[in-house]
């Protein structure tokens, strides 16, 4: 997979919508993830910006943003990083 330079993560209760471009604005993947891999995916990426969409049900996904975060600045599942905590709130 392209090394996307920006994610627009489209969310949902069950299937999450990826959207992703370079630096140029140029589309190198659209996807539907269902929720139990949206974690593996981003796992596999180097850190970039992603866009979440912002609605009533993102509360709920908060626990999602905060392992997201915690994927991409921890090289260990049991380090945490500093906005985890605050996240979690």
């Amino acid at each position: 997979m392209l090394t996307p330079a920006t994610i627009g993560l489209d969310i949902a209760k069950n299937v999450f919508q990826v959207h992703g471009i370079d630096s140029d604005g140029k589309v190198l993947f659209r996807q539907q993830l269902k929720r139990g891999r949206v974690l593996a995916f981003f796992k596999k990426l180097k850190p970039c910006l992603i866009g979440i969409e912002a609605c009533a049900t993102s509360q709920g996904h908060g626990s999602l943003r905060s392992r997201l975060r915690a994927a991409a600045t921890s090289g260990s599942k049991h380090r945490r990083c500093k906005v985890h905590s605050e996240l979690a709130r």
